[in-house]
């Protein structure tokens, strides 16, 4: 094992190409520097793609070129929308109209300025990639990279002069080079969107799609009418459908069910047959998926990267002694567990499902008329038996659609999970402790958070608590429950919600469920978000914690 400095991962990037690099830390900063190339020794030729962890809605917008904004463009379906963006396909057929009406213009002039105006379109992007670059380098690279943004202003000055310039003062040599410079431009254009190689690549993009839980139903949906898990599943077909040199995918198993994590799995795993392997670049909390996709460890940690030839459990085993954070964990859980009341602890069952069935209601066929008979949908539980007494521990499993949330949401009541929709029903008997203290992850809890902190700017995880709790802890226990969870110090009280991570905001949601001491978990994809290391730690705390737990989870 060797530690090198953080800033030269470039040339582990590039001297180690076709390597899978799993990264174990929280370290989306230095992903978004690899795929933006701030690192100094990324080629510019470099082809980067990246799956971001947070939803595409979230990115933000002065990160994108004037004009540009995120997301997909409008009326595209799934599948379109997925070969869109893998290709820039809509970039390129934009670039095609506009040389085809230059070069079928009556006028002579006509194609010598639809590629003046091209170039210089593309000329802006490339300034703002640049301006981009000067503004985040400091030091002499940010003065290198000043003065390249200088001499390209220059440059892009003099082509928007071009774009001015009077037909008189063109020579006839000039007009003859660029016109037949725009009719080998388009010719080349025409070729990327031949319409064989685009129905090769979207053959490609079916198979992905379906390997990731879309049907066909579901690849004929507008991609704006997605929700934000299906939304994300689309970006990762999108990533994996590029022709990329370093492929970087962070969190790509959230969302997916367990048949869906396994074909993403076995798809890296095939990257390895490629003329051209991609290099891979994976974050995943889920150490069976990285164990088995991943070659080499990126440690990223106090401003150092730590890099180790091998996969995740040679790498604990290597370690000496287990790691401070998940001993401080046990021990924050430990004093928690010791101001758990008294009264909590009562003998009987907690909550019990005797044989019960559940319908969602179906539309009348003929539309909203009235004119037709509803269907009788299928149940989506039928006869479900569960006993949950003090101190069990209950995973449920299943693959999407399979009926998990519906049984949660019997579980925790309308109180919790809300009211059932319109129209279902349920047989059977639900029957709760009347002294159970129930708190429930619900798996938008951060979303959720995310849009509370777009309500209110300045609230932080330590004003939101401190205003649910209503006094019945004080500012010092709180900052401990806080910080037993990894948000510490300023990170707690000065940080807006909205500037948090997606881990941090899990934390922010836990806190929220055990400053109240209750005596059932239940807790719906509580590891999406989670690094492995808190992952890990949660795992130790649940395995502590004498209340019952009830766990949702695709993580093996």
């Amino acid at each position: 094992m060797t530690s090198i400095a953080a800033e030269s991962v470039s040339t582990i990037l590039v001297s180690c190409k076709q390597t899978r690099f799993h990264i174990e830390s929280p370290n989306y900063p230095l992903l978004r520097a690899i795929a933006d190339k701030l690192i100094p020794g990324i080629p510019e030729q470099t082809r980067v793609s990246i799956l971001q962890q947070t939803n595409i809605s979230d990115v933000n917008t002065d990160d994108l070129p004037s004009g540009e904004v995120p997301g997909s463009r409008d009326g595209l379906t799934v599948l379109e929308d997925v070969v869109d963006k893998a290709t820039a396909k809509s970039d390129l057929e934009q670039e095609i109209n506009t040389l085809s009406a230059g070069v079928n213009d009556t006028d002579a002039y006509g194609a010598l300025r639809s590629l003046r105006k091209l170039r210089h379109a593309r000329m802006l992007k490339r300034l703002f990639v640049l301006d981009k670059d000067a503004r985040l380098r400091s030091g002499a690279r940010g003065m290198q990279a000043r003065k390249a943004l200088v001499e390209y202003e220059k440059a892009v000055a003099e082509s928007a002069a071009l774009n001015e310039q009077s037909t008189d003062d063109i020579s006839p040599e000039t007009l003859q080079v660029e016109t037949q410079e725009a009719v080998d431009m388009l010719a080349d254009l025409q070729l990327q969107v031949e319409p064989s190689l685009m129905a090769d690549i979207e053959s490609r993009a079916k198979k992905i799609l379906t390997g990731l839980g879309f049907t066909d139903a579901y690849m004929a949906k507008k991609a704006d009418s997605l929700s934000g898990g299906w939304r994300m599943r689309s970006a990762l077909a999108t990533a994996l459908l590029q022709e990329t040199d370093i492929l970087i995918l962070d969190e790509p198993t959230n969302f997916l069910d367990l048949l869906g994590i396994i074909w993403l799995q076995r798809f890296l795993q095939s990257l390895e047959d490629l003329p051209a392997p991609p290099t891979l670049i994976l974050v995943s909390h889920d150490r069976d998926f990285t164990s088995s996709v991943c070659t080499d460890l990126l440690i990223v940690k106090d401003k150092d990267l730590t890099y180790f030839h091998g996969d995740l459990p040679t790498y604990e085993a290597a370690r000496a002694e287990k790691k401070l954070y998940l001993t401080k964990m046990k021990e924050a859980q430990e004093k928690q567990k010791a101001h758990m009341q008294d009264d909590l602890r009562f003998p009987g069952t907690l909550v019990s499902l005797e044989k019960v069935s559940f319908r969602y209601a179906l539309p009348k066929k003929g539309g909203g008329g009235g004119g037709g008979a509803s269907t009788n949908p299928p149940a989506t539980l039928q006869d479900a038996t569960l006993t949950v007494s003090e101190g069990d521990r209950i995973g449920i499993l299943g693959l999407n659609g399979a009926g998990k949330s519906t049984l949660i949401r019997l579980l925790v009541g309308a109180n919790l999970a809300g009211a059932p929709p319109p129209g279902s029903s349920h047989t059977g008997t639900v029957t709760t402790h009347p002294r159970l203290k129930l708190s429930y992850y619900s798996q938008h809890a951060v979303e959720e958070l995310q849009a509370l902190g777009r309500e209110e700017a300045g609230l932080t995880a330590l004003a939101l608590l401190t205003r649910e709790v209503e006094g019945l802890l004080d500012e010092g226990q709180l900052r401990a429950l806080l910080g037993s969870l990894g948000l510490q110090g300023r990170v707690a009280s000065d940080v807006p919600l909205r500037k948090l991570s997606g881990g941090q905001l899990v934390r922010c949601e836990l806190a929220r469920l055990l400053w109240r001491g209750p005596g059932l978990l239940v807790l719906d994809e509580v590891t999406t978000h989670l690094d492995y290391e808190t992952v890990a730690a949660l795992r130790e705390a649940l395995r502590g914690w004498a209340g019952a737990v009830i766990l949702v989870s695709h993580d093996r």
